[in-house]
């Protein structure tokens, strides 16, 4: 097989040994090289929820990609100034009827942070998944990343308070009152 022939020495060791376990390794690289699959739970104070027990909203990749998607361009305390793109986070809470005044946001490395729901609005915040036309992957701060505007609001969004708002590798948020 030509795959073979172009991967190293103990690449091809590994797999002459799989193929006698009878495990194939060739789906691996193309698992790690897809962006991670897109997805947010939304619970806490919604009108609008689709699990079994109608207490959370889960959107999945096509949902997500489906809302309208808007671009800031920002520099943060951890990247240079980039293009952000994703749905806008009043129109996340928007599809799911919140009506509280906090957001609690929870990541994929256990990390919490709470956000008014007015910045929402205030500052037209965005659920990014890319950064300068690229999706997110976890390893760079995806699949999600709350970003502010910074840039346009230095005042507000500078400092140890600001960047406590900058949440990413998103997984799912608490809508609480």
């Amino acid at each position: 097989m030509q795959v073979f022939k172009d991967w190293p020495r103990w690449r091809r060791a590994a797999a002459v040994l799989a193929c006698a376990l009878g495990v194939t390794l060739e789906a691996a690289p193309l698992a790690r090289a897809a962006p991670p699959a897109l997805a947010l739970d939304v619970d806490g104070e919604v009108r609008m929820t689709n699990n079994a027990a109608h207490t959370s909203f889960h959107f999945g990749e096509a949902q997500l990609l489906k809302l309208p998607s808007h671009s800031i361009s920002t520099s943060t305390t951890w990247t240079p100034k980039s293009t952000f793109t994703g749905p806008l986070l009043s129109d996340v809470l928007k599809a799911v009827g919140a009506y509280g005044s906090q957001i609690e946001i929870h990541t994929i490395d256990d990390y919490t942070c709470v956000v008014p729901v007015a910045d929402a609005a205030r500052y037209g915040v965005v659920l990014a998944y890319e950064m300068n036309g690229r999706r997110l992957k976890v390893s760079d701060f995806g699949p999600l990343f709350l970003i502010y505007p910074r840039d346009q609001y230095p005042l507000d969004l500078d400092g140890a308070a600001g960047d406590a708002k900058f949440a990413w590798q998103i997984k799912s948020m608490t809508i609480k009152r």
